[in-house]
């Protein structure tokens, strides 16, 4: 097959050619768009997934859906560097200057854009952005980050609304954000909706994410669906690999297509590098079960190291003992218990461990004590490459 043709495309957040299983969120978010530009808003979304199950590729079409109904899209990737409010503000500035500053709104147009210069002076590491404007006296410049970032997102929905458009906060990797910072976004979005403002936030995270909303506001769950996105079902699976390469007259025997669905369980990426690598590997069409086996050492090595090796890069020693113990227990969830059982300790002292593996989005926790990986297939992993459970300690 020619490589310059392969319609695969495993990356992260790399829209597939086929995006499947999503039409009905996707379709219920067009109207969640909608209605806020009637100004009538709903809930806002936060999808949540193990790693490799489409969140970004989910949030863009949302974004795309948001600029085709006509509203301004703010996207940020939220950092684990705590520059989160330098960002937003950057974004913010993008989305305020594309208003129509000629128009009737230019007067609130012009006092958003004075709140969002009081509330860049408030940046935590003392920086303020370049807007061309003087700070608003009273708004956004009170230093405490709930009540300015509900001032500023108040300013611009009033501004948005008077010229008949809307905003779109998108943000990706919600668990990264500091305590503070999920509670101000939560508290500020709660104000827009009941001021009836064209303002929708959706934000992509890990599993864990519906706790950190209610830890950091009690009312998260009323305000926000929280969509469960996970592996695709054995049809849509299929056409995940068969769509785009039907797209360019190319077949697969079925038994290939149910190999590539096993094997992948279903996940999204490992589709894409499924697909990808059997693509390049095969001579003609129709794809063969022979071509998909002969793919299968390729795609692992590098599952393990682009997708899996650069997450056990970031652990400490004792942090890689803890999850290949979870390994040698099975893909999970596993109780806490057993976990420090096969460790031969306490679950006391390895308490700090599991709580800095939550942080750093390796695993988290499903139900009260019990622990499952955000990586799907990571066990496996484990087991390939730290063979011998003893040798991690």
């Amino acid at each position: 097959m020619d490589r310059f043709d392969n319609p695969y495309r495993p990356g992260a957040g790399t829209t597939p050619p086929a995006l499947l299983g999503r039409d009905d969120l996707i379709d219920r978010f067009d109207v969640t768009i909608r209605r806020a530009l009637d100004n009538r808003p709903g809930k806002s979304y936060m999808p949540i997934g193990l790693r490799g199950v489409g969140k970004t590729v989910l949030l863009n079409r949302f974004a795309e859906v948001a600029e085709r109904q006509g509203m301004q899209v703010a996207f940020i990737e939220a950092p684990e560097t705590g520059d989160f409010q330098m960002l937003l503000a950057i974004r913010l500035r993008k989305v305020l200057l594309a208003l129509n500053t000629s128009g009737p709104a230019r007067r609130l147009i012009a006092r958003a854009l004075g709140a969002l210069r009081s509330f860049s002076c408030q940046l935590p590491d003392g920086s303020a952005i370049s807007i061309g404007v003087e700070p608003e006296a009273g708004l956004a410049d009170s230093g405490l980050l709930s009540e300015d970032l509900t001032d500023l997102l108040v300013t611009i929905g009033e501004a948005a609304a008077e010229d008949s458009t809307g905003m779109l906060l998108a943000i990706d990797e919600v668990q990264y954000l500091a305590a503070d910072e999920l509670a101000a976004l939560i508290t500020a979005i709660h104000r827009t909706t009941q001021r009836n403002l064209p303002i929708v936030l959706v934000g992509a995270g890990l599993p864990q994410l519906p706790g950190l909303a209610g830890d950091a506001k009690s009312y998260a769950e009323r305000l926000f669906d929280f969509p469960v996105i996970g592996s695709l079902g054995s049809s849509d699976a299929a056409a995940a690999i068969e769509i785009p390469a039907h797209n360019l007259e190319v077949t697969f025997e079925r038994a290939a297509v149910e190999l590539i669905v096993s094997e992948s369980k279903g996940y999204p990426y490992f589709l894409q590098e499924w697909g990808f690598h059997v693509w390049n590997l095969a001579s003609t069409t129709p794809i063969t079960l022979d071509d998909v086996r002969a793919a299968r050492p390729f795609v692992i090595d590098q599952l393990d190291r682009n997708f899996f090796l650069v997450r056990l890069d970031r652990l400490t020693p004792k942090e890689r003992e803890y999850l290949r113990a979870m390994a040698e227990l099975g893909p999970g969830p596993h109780r806490s218990g057993d976990i420090a059982a096969a460790l031969r300790l306490r679950v006391e002292s390895v308490a700090p461990r599991r709580s800095g593996l939550i942080i750093k989005g390796m695993i988290y926790s499903p139900a009260h004590g019990d622990t499952a990986f955000t990586v799907p297939l990571f066990d496996e992993f484990l087991k390939r490459t730290i063979p011998d459970a003893q040798r991690s300690q």
